[in-house]
């Protein structure tokens, strides 16, 4: 059978952490996740829930795939067409701020842009309105959709938390160290086209060297590994992450609420 090949007559059952010999399966990997798992009978099912298997049937196996693909790429799925669509939406509503918003200073496409790039960061856009109130605010000092983005992304701090935190538990993330974010600050390059990161090849190298071996470290520990850096160079962060490890969360300080207790559980550095 070819790995991740879809058995409509098994249940897909992913390990609690500790395999058990007595649950036999068809060995897969479950196809959203990645994670390991068996193609399992439904009788096996019932033995298999208690050694604390998660069960999964095929339907919803296909459902969170298809669910999970969308989201990944929901940020090519929206067009100007529709965020044209969205606007409109809006305005029905807040016509105030649809006018202080758009066409002036911002036009469809770069707020297709804005919108865009919080997608792939698999930030919502439900909160329509107090993304276009930011983009109101700052679309007047600024038009470059990279910057308007992260000031979206901190007036989203509630949203971001919640999306990452649970209450009364401890943030685990990774952090930068000091000579991490001056290098990548010092690197930032100011251009009439927009800001890019700019460092040695070799210094790069260090740096994603240094994320890959925190990661391993927390997925030892079974913990989903998260950056959090400081608002300056978070985008250069993402910019210099998003090749190799799209999927790790990089957060900023300012996009979490001050009540969520953090603790940093790995350090990037390089020699």
């Amino acid at each position: 059978m070819a790995r991740g090949e879809l058995l409509l007559d098994h249940y897909l059952a992913m390990s609690p952490g500790i395999d058990d010999e007595s649950v036999e399966g068809i060995d897969t990997i479950e196809p959203s996740f990645g994670l390991p798992a068996k193609w399992i009978t439904e009788e096996m099912k019932e033995q298999a829930e208690i050694f604390g298997y998660t069960v999964v049937d095929p339907p919803s196996v296909v459902s969170t795939h298809i669910t999970e693909i969308i989201k990944a790429n929901a940020h090519e799925l929206l067009g100007r067409q529709e965020t044209k669509q969205l606007i409109d939406h809006l305005r029905e509503s807040y016509p105030i701020l649809f006018e202080e918003a758009t066409p002036n200073p911002l036009s469809v496409g770069e707020i297709q842009k804005v919108l865009g790039k919080l997608l792939k960061e698999n930030v919502s856009i439900r909160n329509l309105p107090i993304i276009f109130e930011t983009l109101a605010d700052y679309g007047k000092v600024t038009t470059d959709t990279e910057i308007l983005a992260e000031y979206v992304r901190q007036a989203l701090a509630r949203q971001i938390t919640n999306q990452y935190s649970r209450m009364g538990e401890t943030l685990k993330v990774i952090t930068l160290s000091g000579r991490i974010e001056k290098l990548i600050a010092d690197g930032v390059q100011q251009t009439e086209h927009g800001n890019y990161l700019s460092l040695d090849p070799a210094v790069s190298q260090g740096i994603l060297e240094s994320v890959a071996n925190q990661v391993e470290q927390l997925s030892l520990l079974e913990q989903t590994p998260i950056i959090l850096c400081s608002p300056a160079v978070r985008m250069y962060v993402r910019q210099l992450t998003d090749r190799y490890f799209a999927q790790i969360p990089v957060l900023s300080y300012n996009e979490l609420e001050a009540n969520v207790e953090v603790q940093s559980v790995g350090v990037v550095n390089v020699e």
